[in-house]
């Protein structure tokens, strides 16, 4: 048993400050961001508990990101996570995200077969996990599908430049757009997600002068990731600003904390107290009620 979902006292104080916090994020008040150049924060999560943290500390976005491959799974890269999982993770999500929008990503292979299955895997994490955006990756190739899904009523959110989808045909996590055709190629695939409903692009791994350009070429939000300061917004995968990763960080990560630092130190002191038989301590313990203690010191009456 834990108290994860806590306690109605806590539940009570957190409604009482959440009375006083923004509205509900939306699409339309992230586009209005973009026109009152307002910077969007986002951030990755995947688990009840850590997004209720993300949620209560103001963020806009909330994206189930496939990168849970890699960081709850344990996978090489993000090919592996099935739709079946990026569900079951964002339905654990949904129950703690109350103001942030919710954003879930479409695996590889739920969207690369035909349009007709993307639509259907898209309708799925809204019916099915409660999302309220989907995102996926690619360009000029993914419109017709994009045009499919927001005709639908669901918001779609792009992802261009380092696609890691698409890591093997990239041969590897690569910055993009470093020549004047790949320039071209990202600022033309930009502009056609745009026409073709996306509400907002993620930028990834592309220099930040580039950033820069597709971001004022556009009436829609840029969301960066190693893409540089001047995006319209900015998102880091949870565990890699929180040093709960396993690697060298990217050149683009900022580490606010050191989280796994704090549960090493405290899982080695639980160790200890549990070897020095002083955990858990008596006023850590159950006991026996005074009615019950009375019977145990009486004598045990022998029948026959």
């Amino acid at each position: 048993m834990s108290l994860t979902t806590f306690s109605t006292e806590r539940a009570g104080a957190q409604g009482g400050r959440q009375a006083d916090s923004p509205a509900k994020v939306t699409v339309p008040s992230l586009l209005e961001k973009k026109l009152l150049r307002r910077p969007i924060s986002a951030i990755t999560a995947y688990d009840y508990a850590s997004a209720r943290l993300v949620d209560e500390a103001g963020l806009d976005i909330v994206l189930v990101g496939d990168s849970l491959a890699m960081v709850m799974q344990g996978h090489e890269n993000t090919l592996a996570v099935t739709m079946d999982e990026m569900l079951l993770y964002t339905r654990g999500v949904r129950r703690a995200v109350k103001r942030a929008l919710l954003v879930a990503d479409m695996p590889f292979g739920s969207y690369h077969t035909d349009d007709r299955d993307g639509l259907a895997n898209a309708i799925r994490f809204i019916k099915e996990a409660g999302a309220e955006a989907i995102k996926l990756e690619g360009g000029r190739e993914r419109t017709e599908l994009i045009r499919r899904i927001t005709a639908a009523e669901i918001p779609v959110m792009g992802h261009i430049g380092l696609t890691p989808q698409s890591v093997h045909r990239m041969g590897g996590y690569k910055v993009q757009g470093k020549t004047m055709e790949a320039i071209d190629e990202l600022r033309t695939d930009a502009l056609a997600l745009q026409e073709a409903g996306c509400f907002a692009i993620v930028l990834e791994g592309v220099p930040r002068e580039l950033a820069r350009i597709i971001t004022e070429e556009l009436h829609i939000s840029t969301i960066g990731i190693g893409a540089g300061p001047d995006c319209d917004g900015q998102i880091l995968v949870l565990h890699d600003m929180m040093t709960m990763t396993f690697s060298p960080p990217a050149k683009f990560v900022r580490r606010y904390a050191d989280v796994a630092g704090v549960m090493r130190k405290a899982l080695e002191e639980y160790r200890h107290d549990v070897e020095a038989r002083t955990f858990p301590a008596d006023a850590e313990s159950y006991h026996f009620s005074r009615e019950v203690r009375e019977l145990m010191t009486e004598p045990i009456e022998v029948v026959g």
